[in-house]
């Protein structure tokens, strides 16, 4: 089943400067009008699991994805371009992902109803009950760090986590391994951060940068690309974007005394890619917290999670219970103390903060995840 074809205009003359910006990334028309809609729609990244929710009475909609969420806007893409949507008046944009997938009514672009997501990356801010939409639909999560002072392993497992318990792809990316006197050592730290994790090391501003990453960066597919400020995001998204879009996004530079950066990613957005993928940047996040990512942390520290099981005790704590797995081993040195440590605190943290509510009968419930 296909959402039929929309008639709406390319281009809207009511253009924010940050949809202008886009554009520079986005070159119009984003798909090749030689192909069938199916096919404009597959390079979108339309799948069979978005075209089975258009009920029968919906297919003269059109399929719009959402490539920047403002305050009271949102900016979609379709086969025929990009345009700002005509928004419900009781709609919030804050319950909007970069990444989704809407139905657009096409002579008015009057945004009818979003599709449920395939995965979504989203995080819990202090102070807020919701949860903020960081990604929705993302094939891949490129998680960047540097080889320097940057790199931080229990970071990084928070962002693995999240990556995890979103259902999308996690790879580690190592950036500024060209002037780094030992790269190959966090490489293999990293790598045992998680069983059959993915880590490339590289240099962003090398010209075999876009060819290493290829094989994420297909036709259809969508990344997003999440870490700290400075670590070479905004560089990585250039790289991508290929030679003509190399002054779209700033850079920042690094200070020399701690091998920081600076900011420059502000708001999220969606860009065509080289190899007719699609990424898109998130703003840096150097403070990171868990929350509802029970499952994500199951997959990340899986060899823990078997372990515990193996204890004597079901309610077994691993701290002084007799037939403990986990202690076993620590002490054979089969697990590392410190990486116990950080499941521990990750657990526990995921445990305290994630939103509870009341169920059927009074039950504790874990909040339903926000999809």
């Amino acid at each position: 089943m296909l959402v039929g074809r929309a008639s709406c205009p390319a281009t809207s003359p009511h253009r924010s400067p940050e949809s202008a910006n886009a554009d520079r990334f986005t070159a119009l028309p984003v798909v090749d009008q030689a192909i069938s809609y199916s096919e404009q729609l597959a390079h979108l990244g339309w799948t069979a699991f978005f075209a089975n929710q258009v009920a029968d009475d919906e297919t003269a909609l059109a399929a719009h994805r959402i490539i920047e969420v403002h305050r009271t806007r949102l900016v979609s893409m379709s086969v025929t371009g990009t345009q700002p949507l005509v928004l419900p008046h009781e709609l919030k944009t804050a319950d909007y992902a970069v990444g989704d997938w809407v139905l657009v009514e096409a002579a008015s672009d009057r945004l009818i109803r979003r599709l449920d997501r395939n995965t979504l990356l989203q995080r819990r801010i202090e102070g807020r009950s919701d949860p903020q939409l960081a990604a929705a639909n993302v094939d891949t999560l490129f998680i960047v760090t540097s080889c320097n002072a940057d790199f931080n392993p229990a970071r990084l497992e928070r962002y693995l986590a999240m990556a995890n318990e979103a259902g999308t792809t996690p790879v580690i990316i190592l950036t500024k391994a060209d002037i780094a006197e030992a790269p190959d050592a966090f490489v293999d730290e990293a790598q045992t951060l998680q069983r059959n994790l993915p880590v490339i090391a590289l240099n962003a501003l090398a010209q075999d940068a876009p060819a290493i990453l290829a094989p994420w960066c297909v036709d259809g597919k969508t990344i997003a690309l999440t870490g700290s400020s400075g670590v070479g995001k905004s560089t990585l998204v250039n790289a991508l974007g290929g030679p003509s879009r190399q002054t779209s996004q700033e850079t920042g530079d690094i200070r020399e005394n701690d091998a920081k950066g600076r900011h420059t990613t502000t708001s999220r957005s969606m860009h065509l890619i080289q190899g007719g993928g699609w990424i898109i940047d998130n703003p840096g996040m150097r403070n990171l917290h868990v929350s509802g990512v029970s499952d994500g942390i199951d997959t990340l520290f899986a060899e823990i999670v078997e372990l515990a099981g193996a204890c004597k005790f079901r309610d077994c704590t691993h701290a002084h219970e007799p037939g403990c797995a986990v202690r076993s081993a620590i002490a054979t040195g089969s697990v590392s103390a410190a990486r116990v440590e950080r499941w521990r605190k990750l657990f526990d943290e995921n445990r305290e903060s994630t939103p509870q509510q009341t169920g059927p009968r009074g039950n504790r419930t874990i909040q339903k995840k926000f999809r």
